[in-house]
């Protein structure tokens, strides 16, 4: 009897863990003050970030990511085997320049809490799939967030669904 209350407690203790491990994700301490600087944006534009928040498992600044002539990825999303994104990577090239650093997590961060795919292929904005200069669009920040956080489909669906909840109450 005293064996499988140990066993039981033992397992209750596994699973326990097991569970509190799914509700952490590692945040690399470089990326936290713009991660929560765009968490004050997803503040003001009313659009909730905590359940993606823990849909991932890492927002962190790596060295995989190719940096060569005509192929540099400064930032991506990577995707599970259902297709979820589950980690934000920056790539450590990204960490020379404060503006360029925040310009491409920013674009990260979009992908995954704002819903965002690319915009256009060079456009000047943040959630281009290039840019040929990120100091443009940190010239223009504040106009360049607003545009991300009103034109993203989160925010659009949200205006969408008050305006027929809106239009119904009538």
């Amino acid at each position: 009897m005293k064996k499988r209350i140990v066993l039981f407690l033992l397992g209750l203790i596994c699973i326990s863990s097991y569970l509190q491990a799914q509700n952490r994700v590692d945040i690399d301490g470089r990326l936290q003050p713009i991660l929560t600087e765009f968490f004050e944006q997803c503040k003001k534009y009313d659009i909730d970030y905590h359940s993606k928040l823990f849909q991932l498992k890492n927002i962190d600044i790596v060295n995989h990511l190719p940096l060569e002539e005509n192929n540099t990825v400064l930032g991506m999303v990577s995707r599970d085997e259902v297709g979820d994104i589950d980690n934000i990577f920056i790539n450590w090239a990204a960490l020379l320049d404060n503006e360029i650093l925040k310009v491409v997590a920013f674009h990260e961060f979009a992908h995954h809490f704002l819903d965002y795919k690319h915009t256009c292929n060079d456009c000047k904005e943040i959630m281009a799939e290039t840019n040929v200069s990120y100091f443009d669009i940190a010239r223009d920040w504040d106009n360049q967030v607003k545009i991300l956080f009103t034109t993203s489909p989160i925010y659009l669906a949200k205006r969408n669904e008050t305006s027929v909840a809106t239009a119904l109450s009538f």
